[in-house]
């Protein structure tokens, strides 16, 4: 079986955790600390704040933007659900607009038309790690006095055109941006999440909302030589990173650079070979744009059936995942539909799939997954186009 993804982990990962485990000190602590650091200094953000999960991350980014019940945060259905359940989470309403088709990212044009009185940030998305189009949305968010939040679970690694030269997402383009590191994103620490900004008055406050409201952690009262008593200032919640996980994250992020390298080239490579697939249409990366790639996602021909396609390559073998799902499609939404027609979202959701894509992946491999696709399409022409 050629699974979906692989995460990269070896002996190196193994004996970092051992050595958390062995020194006693389990919970964010000087490890995650490190971590913190070194994020902050790969991406080029003042600050760098570790959490518990890419969700938790967004959680904490809309209430420190102020969102409040009542509220409305402009984003897409067209995502992982975690980014709509969080606004809704905070008492506000997502409003969702559609997708470039293109990018399958938040298409800029429909911005405005979706701004009311009532809104309060912008919750863009890269999509599978393919930058959204930030020098077209920052510009409009602030010509409404709107935050701009970059969910960037899957993009560690990716980069956009800024100011003259490609700098890394998660740099300081919005005003605060939020990543996941899930076992299927580029890096991985089992679970966890860190949040960027420039501001460190926003940086302090999800600090302190990550640890139950606390004015000072457990680490800093243990290192200091005088009594200290924390002070409980809001209501928190527990949205801390192990230092387990983040001595995994440490050696993650040394490998990032070439896990990146490695993506891109693969991707290039399924694109060659598509073009001996007729009617499928490739991922667009533009030119302000480099995607790490985390995941590589196909247009079907109109003709075939999603699932069908997917059946038959798994039955070959290879295991393949839906089109990116839409919130406004899952039974947790019937209560709030659409306000705008979303039909290049609905569309990318029944007529797309990621095929397998992870740095272990072989040429053999790669032609072993268009090969049963190829097959797919043909026993689905034969049947019905």
């Amino acid at each position: 079986m050629i699974p979906i993804t692989k995460p990269v982990l070896d002996e190196s990962e193994a004996q970092a955790a051992a050595a958390v485990v062995l020194s006693g000190w389990l919970s964010q602590g000087a490890v995650v600390a490190e971590f913190e650091a070194e994020f902050s200094r790969i991406v080029g953000a003042p600050h760098a704040c570790a959490v518990s999960s890419g969700t938790s991350a967004l959680h904490l980014a809309l209430l420190t933007a102020g969102v409040r019940p009542g509220d409305e945060v402009i984003t897409v259905s067209h995502s992982f659900i975690a980014a709509a359940n969080v606004v809704r989470q905070c008492g506000a309403t997502p409003v969702f607009v559609d997708i470039d088709p293109a990018t399958f990212n938040l298409d800029p044009e429909l911005i405005v038309a979706a701004v009311s009185p009532r809104t309060r940030a912008i919750l863009c998305v890269h999509q599978i790690g393919m930058p959204c189009d930030l020098a077209r949305i920052v510009p409009i968010a602030r010509s409404h006095g709107l935050i701009v939040i970059e969910d960037a679970a899957c993009a560690a690694g990716s980069q956009i055109a800024w100011g003259g030269e490609f700098q890394p997402i998660g740099a300081p383009h919005a005003d605060i941006a939020c990543f996941s590191f899930h076992p299927r994103k580029v890096i991985t620490t089992g679970e966890g999440g860190m949040l960027t900004t420039r501001r460190a008055d926003w940086d302090q406050n999800v600090r302190m909302l990550r640890q139950h409201g606390m004015s000072v952690g457990t680490f800093e009262r243990h290192r200091s030589g005088t009594v200290v008593f924390e002070i409980y200032g809001a209501p928190g919640f527990n949205y801390r990173m192990t230092d387990i996980q983040a001595a995994i994250g440490l050696q993650q992020l040394r490998r990032l650079p070439d896990l990146v390298r490695r993506r891109r080239t693969l991707a290039n490579a399924y694109g060659r070979m598509l073009a001996d697939i007729p009617e499928v249409t490739p991922p667009a990366e533009l030119a302000w744009a480099r995607s790490n790639w985390q995941s590589y996602c196909i247009r079907l021909p109109p003709w075939a059936d999603q699932t069908g396609v997917m059946q038959t390559m798994l039955d070959r073998g290879v295991a393949t995942r839906r089109g990116i799902m839409c919130a406004h499609l899952e039974a947790a939404y019937r209560d709030h539909p659409p306000r705008f027609p979303l039909p290049h979202s609905e569309a990318a959701h029944r007529h797309c799939i990621l095929l397998p894509l992870f740095p272990q992946i072989t040429d053999v491999m790669q032609q072993e997954v268009m090969a049963a696709l190829g097959s797919a399409l043909v026993e689905q022409g034969h049947a019905g186009h």
